[in-house]
């Protein structure tokens, strides 16, 4: 089984990637959304113990936690060593059952690919990008979103340029939904020849 390891920055269009892989049938697990599930499950009251009042009605309330972690990387690193493990623990499950079911291909869609070392858990890479001016409209665009939140939470990734360079695959979305699916059939069915 070949795993392949999906991210890009923020607002390169990863989520709509993501979803064309599934949509042509390969199986994907996506990081973002496991930490949504254990944030109203498993992992609410480990986070509540760690960042009190960050959780009500035993879901973590994600911009509470934002406030909590954002500007200090001491207490970034808490939450990761809390969350990282139970995303892993998930993803290996998939991973098995993946597995065990004969897939030829999956795709771990991970946003912080590099920064949490997950490339060295895929066989392959693909990322998305987009020119900066694109990332910046899309970001902006999103509700919540503020000019100082996108400038710390692109201080936390791997720069968009270094991405790229250790890409086997790359994907920019700028160019549109047609284009971006064209290549990601392209991908699909290089590792089915």
């Amino acid at each position: 089984m070949i795993i392949l390891g999906l991210t890009g920055s923020i607002g390169m269009g990863k989520s709509t990637t993501a979803e064309m892989f599934l949509a042509l049938g390969v199986p994907v697990h996506g990081s973002d959304e496991t930490v949504h599930k254990l944030y109203s499950g498993k992992a609410a009251p480990l986070v509540e113990a760690a960042f009190p009042g960050t959780v009500s009605g035993g879901v973590v309330d994600r911009e509470k936690l934002a406030k909590a972690v954002l500007a200090d990387a001491a207490a970034l690193k808490r939450l990761e060593a809390i969350v990282h493990p139970l995303v892993r623990e998930e993803e290996n499950r998939f991973l098995d059952s993946h597995r065990k079911a004969g897939a030829p291909l999956v795709v771990l869609d991970i946003p912080l690919l590099f920064e949490t070392a997950g490339n060295e858990r895929v066989d392959k890479i693909v990322v998305v990008t987009a020119p900066p001016e694109v990332q910046r409209a899309r970001v902006l665009n999103r509700p919540g979103m503020s000019e100082d939140k996108f400038a710390a939470i692109l201080a936390k990734q791997v720069p968009d340029a270094q991405k790229r360079q250790h890409a086997d695959f790359i994907i920019d979305t700028s160019a549109g939904m047609d284009a971006a699916r064209r290549e990601v059939e392209k991908i699909i069915s290089g590792f089915a020849s």
